[in-house]
């Protein structure tokens, strides 16, 4: 079955949120004049994050709309977790966001709409294009540092936008299949490798304004994780231009490596 609509949630230990999560999308999709799935990526959770999700399927069917789960085991990560819903989507539109839903999903329009219209095929939404429509912001040193990791993206990759790392961006379908079975990168420096890739494939990019306000709780809370997964993805970005000058993001995309990679997405890597 095939939709219109593809929404992919990551979630890593997630049981306190996202129930509430689920039910603010499917009130979305009660007021679309479309068919939609939701994908819930289970990271390796320790806690009830799949029992939850389980418990709103019913709802999600009797709406007319499908919400999946899918495990990892163990945890993987972020990035793989996006891949592997990605090579499992079906819609025509494939959206991923956070499970706190930081950018509440009534924001979505902003990315659907573009790519609907063929205005764009890869639409992501920034915090920093209008800083004024963040209701709740990161904590300073968290802010800053985000300042600090765009000034040298932008540098070692080239990519000319403001914010590569909000979670909330939306893909045609056809881009976004060989896109992310190019991807390489599995934790949270696979954003800027993915539209790295796309903007290579000469796919439209838009970057824009969302509503988006900073929530506490999930994986990145203590000092010491903050400061060594943003070493991991400054080392990230050094990957993305190695990988390219590898042919990494090339190679791929000849004879039948796309599909080779796309059924490795749901599997262990080497």
């Amino acid at each position: 079955m095939s939709y219109a609509l593809s929404i992919i949630i990551p979630a890593y230990n997630e049981a306190t949120r996202i129930g509430p999560t689920l039910d603010d999308v499917l009130g979305f999709l009660r007021r679309a004049d479309y068919r939609a799935e939701v994908i819930v990526v289970n990271d390796g959770s320790r806690d009830r994050t799949a029992e939850v999700v389980s418990e709103r399927m019913a709802a999600y069917l009797e709406a007319g709309h499908e919400l999946r789960l899918l495990t990892n085991t163990p945890n993987r990560g972020k990035g793989y977790s996006v891949r592997r819903g990605v090579s499992e989507a079906r819609g025509e539109v494939i959206l991923f966001t956070d499970a706190d839903l930081s950018s509440p999903i009534s924001e979505a329009p902003k990315l659907l709409e573009p790519i609907f219209a063929e205005q764009a095929d890869v639409v992501f939404g920034s915090r920093a294009l209008n800083r004024e429509m963040i209701g709740i912001h990161q904590p300073a040193m968290r802010e800053f540092g985000g300042k600090v990791f765009n000034f040298f993206m932008q540098i070692i990759t080239g990519l000319r936008f403001k914010d590569t790392q909000c979670g909330f961006k939306a893909f045609r379908r056809e881009v976004a299949r060989p896109v992310f079975a190019m991807q390489r990168i599995e934790r949270f420096g696979f954003d800027p490798e993915v539209l790295y890739i796309a903007r290579k494939r000469r796919a439209r990019l838009l970057e824009v304004a969302v509503v988006w306000n900073h929530a506490e709780g999930g994986e990145l809370q203590s000092k010491l994780n903050y400061m060594r997964d943003s070493l991991n993805m400054f080392t990230d970005l050094l990957r993305i231009r190695l990988n390219d000058i590898r042919g990494r993001y090339s190679l791929i995309a000849r004879g039948g490596a796309i599909a080779s990679a796309e059924r490795r997405a749901g599997a262990e890597e080497p």
